[in-house]
């Protein structure tokens, strides 16, 4: 499935949000997700379908300053 994530064109075999994030090397339950500009909390990712073109948001708090 081609998807966008962070502004880049993807391939990738995940069916859930959920599987995408280790697919990637996302780690964490920090991480902030949305997809198509809606907000997926950390406990629906399981359950929440990808599908073709789907634009996926993935942000990870920074330190710095």
């Amino acid at each position: 499935m081609n998807l966008t994530v962070n502004g880049e064109e993807k391939a990738v075999s995940a069916a859930t949000l959920a599987d995408l994030l280790p697919e990637l090397e996302f780690e964490g339950d920090w991480l902030a997700t949305a997809v198509n500009s809606e907000l997926i909390a950390a406990d629906e990712r399981e359950a929440f379908q990808l599908s073709e073109g789907d634009k996926v948001e993935i942000l990870a708090p920074m330190q710095g300053g």
